[in-house]
């Protein structure tokens, strides 16, 4: 959204609140939306039908004062000095704050994004400018004698002109400042709708008097009551129809070329979308649950034991790990056959390497049956001097016969490049390395155990990994902190320690020369890590849980 659609806030909605003049007594100016998460239902019910989706964000300040359990001094500052920006940019004359003139009377915001309208054909050869999707805010109205306050105050800024319009027996709200006009409307003393655009807000009026609304819209109702189950949530986005959405969002850039039908199969596997942010204990977590057409679906996430995580060190800095990349591949292959971008590159694919005689569906992806990891492990040895760190994939196969010709084949290609090819014991198992001159081994692989086959960058990711005398990965405290409070049974994780990785991107900084700023540096140092998860109960559902554990406050 523009920047200057986003700052139409402060000035509509006071002026907006003006016209309310005809509410006397005090007790009829107390109640309303309390803007918690409790009051989207009623937020969506002005919202006209045709919303593509929906975000809506609480102003419950307990809510928000979670945040203050984490973070070391320098970050808390920073983000002290950020709200306080926040309400130096209120007002040109900054004298209107948040905390004593926003703070007690805004319930709750709801900002629904709606189509754009129609992009009428241009003359032979002029441009066509592209269609934003109209922006429509809902606030909720938890305190109407302090929102008439502040909008008196409002009034007597300097630079705000006001223009009164009728709409259905409801005032529609001209404010023209130093940006863009603004136009507001206040609905049944409880709402104020706002947008940048006279006719979003003229669709909201329609909705209120009775045209349908978004809490009717078929799913939707069930997204807003039910929503996603986080703790002290922060907002919630709604996408009753995903694809409809991807579609509106195309359709209104003229530039764009149209969506082939294959490509539209794809998008529609998703049928909606809800997901929700909430703080909890452990740090800011994220929910998100799709619901998917069964009909279309290629690929299901399946159930990790997780086992493979414990075949890397505790010191690792991120992983990726999951489970059935066969079953994946196959998935891609079937969607290919109504795709002919995809198609194309799977082609490819395979023929690059029926060049070197490998073939790619069943001596590469054809025993990746298991479990799989792959990682970043800390190294300032041999070829990873430079970096800091190098890579290790472990994958579990039940087809150790086809994993080790495809290995040897490997081999024998770059030994035919002057690559020196050896095999070395570590740990008492038998590793292969490709040896670069003076530096080491370039690459190594070889077994775990039976069915785990490891590959890394590095010689000396392969002595950690085959010779591990340390703490797994999975028993560290690092790793059950982020991970811990994630759903399980899941399809794999995706972790990060920051801890780990900071020292890493410090590194990278000042090899190019641009050093990261003291702002930057305390917000990440406290950040403990990250944490992302998604499985699939069904073949309807697919749900994604991700955590970024935050540091517990420290100092003063």
């Amino acid at each position: 959204m523009p920047e200057s659609k986003s700052k139409f806030l402060i000035p509509a909605v006071g002026t907006a609140i003006v016209v309310a003049g005809g509410i006397a007594a005090y007790m009829y100016f107390k109640g309303g939306p309390s803007g918690d998460m409790s009051s989207a239902l009623g937020a969506a019910k002005v919202v006209p039908d045709e919303a593509i989706l929906a975000t809506y964000i609480s102003t419950d300040p307990k809510v928000w004062a979670k945040l203050q359990q984490f973070g070391t001094p320098e970050a808390q500052k920073i983000v002290g000095q950020g709200l306080e920006n926040l309400n130096k940019s209120l007002s040109t004359d900054n004298n209107i704050s948040y905390e004593k003139d926003l703070k007690p009377w805004v319930g709750g915001v709801m900002i629904a994004m709606l189509p754009p309208n129609p992009v009428k054909p241009a003359a032979q050869n002029a441009p066509q400018a592209s269609q934003e999707p109209k922006v429509l805010m809902v606030v909720g109205i938890k305190d109407k004698l302090s929102a008439l306050n502040f909008a008196n105050k409002l009034k007597a800024q300097k630079d705000v002109k006001v223009q009164e319009s009728d709409y259905k027996g409801e005032k529609i709200i001209e404010t023209t400042g130093k940006s863009e006009p603004s136009y507001t409307a206040v609905l049944n003393n409880t709402h104020i709708v706002i947008a940048p655009s006279k006719q979003a807000v003229e669709h909201a009026i329609d909705t209120y008097k009775g045209e349908p609304s978004f809490a009717s819209k078929e799913g939707a109702n069930s997204m807003l009551t039910s929503g996603v189950n986080v703790d002290n949530t922060l907002a919630q986005i709604y996408v009753p129809n995903y694809g409809n959405m991807v579609q509106q969002l195309i359709a209104a850039n003229p530039r764009s070329t149209p969506i082939p039908p294959e490509t539209l199969k794809q998008l529609k596997q998703m049928k909606s979308m809800v997901a929700a942010v909430g703080i909890d204990n452990a740090g800011v977590r994220m929910k998100a649950v799709a619901k998917l057409d069964p009909q279309l679906v290629t690929y299901q996430y399946q159930n990790s034991s997780a086992k493979v995580v414990s075949q890397f060190p505790a010191d690792t800095i991120a992983l990726l790990s999951g489970n059935g990349i066969t079953n994946w591949w196959s998935g891609l292959v079937a969607q290919s056959k109504d795709a002919p971008e995809l198609k194309l590159t799977v082609e490819q694919a395979r023929s690059q390497l029926k060049l070197v005689n490998i073939d790619l569906d069943k001596e590469i992806f054809g025993w990746m049956d298991g479990e799989f990891g792959f990682a970043a492990i800390p190294s300032n040895q041999g070829v990873l001097a430079q970096v800091g760190f190098g890579g290790a994939l472990v994958f579990h196969t039940s087809d150790r016969k086809t994993a080790e010709s495809t290995l040897d084949k490997l081999d024998n290609l770059v030994k035919a490049q002057s690559v020196n090819v050896a095999k070395r014991n570590i740990g008492g198992k038998e590793v292969t390395e490709w040896l670069i001159p003076q530096q080491g081994a370039l690459l190594a692989h070889g077994w775990l155990d039976n069915g785990s086959v490891f590959v890394t960058i590095g010689g000396p990711i392969a002595e950690t990994l085959a010779d591990r005398k340390g703490q797994s990965l999975d028993g560290s405290d690092s790793f059950k902190t982020v991970t811990n409070s994630l759903q399980r049974p899941n399809g794999g994780y995706f972790y990060l320690d920051m801890d780990k990785t900071l020292p890493l991107l410090n590194r990278l900084a000042t090899a190019q020369q641009q050093p990261m700023t003291p702002e930057t540096s305390a917000i990440m140092n406290s950040i403990r890590g990250l944490g992302i998860t998604a499985t699939s109960p069904d073949k309807t559902t697919t749900q994604v849980d991700m955590l970024l554990a935050l540091k517990p406050k420290t100092g003063n």
